[in-house]
């Protein structure tokens, strides 16, 4: 799948397949996920992203016309049946792609799950804000916003888009007083500068919603993806960061987050 240069300019973030109301357009479905929010849980990887991320693992959930329809009740039924699993702090986390290209279904789902007495969780990129999303924030007890790069020079690079989308839902999200972890995958040359992590730090160390960072180290698992839809991989000199790499980042954050983890 050859994606033109100027796909993103092209493209609205507007609502992903409102003529399908009761429709989830996702990639795939995870069951036992420990590494997509607290506690145990199954974690729903929405089709559709804007972002064009040099290192994504799963660019195959970049098209908004690919994946496949699931019902919304059939994702509720799916999560009342692993309820037992999971347990006070687990749940239903939706990650993508980018989920809130499908705001105003995911706030029929969250709303339904939450009448089940399941947890919710989304994963986002900070794609967008505006009241859709806001009333979807709203909803979802746990925000896991992954930040790029605080530079927007270097997210542009990193993304081919501007971070301040980022930083206006992380704002919105502290002025809910809602739970909200950040997310930072570190990629050696790429998000690994001094400058930029104090800079990340001192921009949020105020925030009184940000429970922790999670450090997620960059990785090559990906690539045979990228092969396959004949798109260039451009960082495959970069290797994954080393232990001293990863012990330095964390200790910088140490600095402004109360809780600091490696994944």
């Amino acid at each position: 799948m050859h994606i033109p240069q100027n796909w993103l300019l092209e493209q609205d973030p507007s609502p992903l397949n409102e003529d399908a109301p009761d429709m989830l357009r996702i990639h795939s479905i995870e069951t036992f996920g420990t590494h997509d929010g607290p506690g145990i849980r199954m974690v729903v990887f929405a089709q559709g992203c804007q972002f064009r991320c040099l290192y994504c693992a799963n660019p195959d959930t970049w098209d908004v016309k690919g994946g496949a329809f699931k019902p919304i009740d059939d994702i509720v039924q799916m999560a009342i049946h692993q309820k037992p699993y999971f347990g006070k702090k687990g749940g239903v986390t939706i990650s993508g792609g980018e989920p809130t290209l499908q705001r105003s279904k995911l706030l029929t789902l969250f709303q339904k799950l939450h009448q089940a007495g399941i947890n919710t969780a989304l994963d986002s990129n900070g794609r967008l804000l505006n009241d859709e999303v806001k009333a979807l924030l709203n909803e979802t007890d746990y925000l896991l916003l992954d930040v790029k790069h605080i530079n927007d020079e270097w997210h542009h690079q990193l993304t081919g888009l501007s971070n301040s989308s980022v930083l206006k839902v992380a704002e919105y999200r502290e002025s809910t007083g809602k739970p909200m972890w950040l997310r930072y995958v570190l990629v050696p040359g790429w998000s690994d500068q001094e400058e930029y992590l104090h800079q990340l730090g001192q921009h949020f160390k105020d925030y009184t919603t940000i429970e922790k960072i999670e450090i997620q180290p960059y990785h090559r698992l990906g690539v045979h993806k990228w092969e396959a839809l004949q798109m260039e991989y451009q960082l495959s000199n970069v290797p994954p960061p080393s232990k001293e790499l990863l012990a330095k980042v964390a200790a910088i954050f140490q600095l402004y987050f109360k809780e600091v983890q490696v994944n």
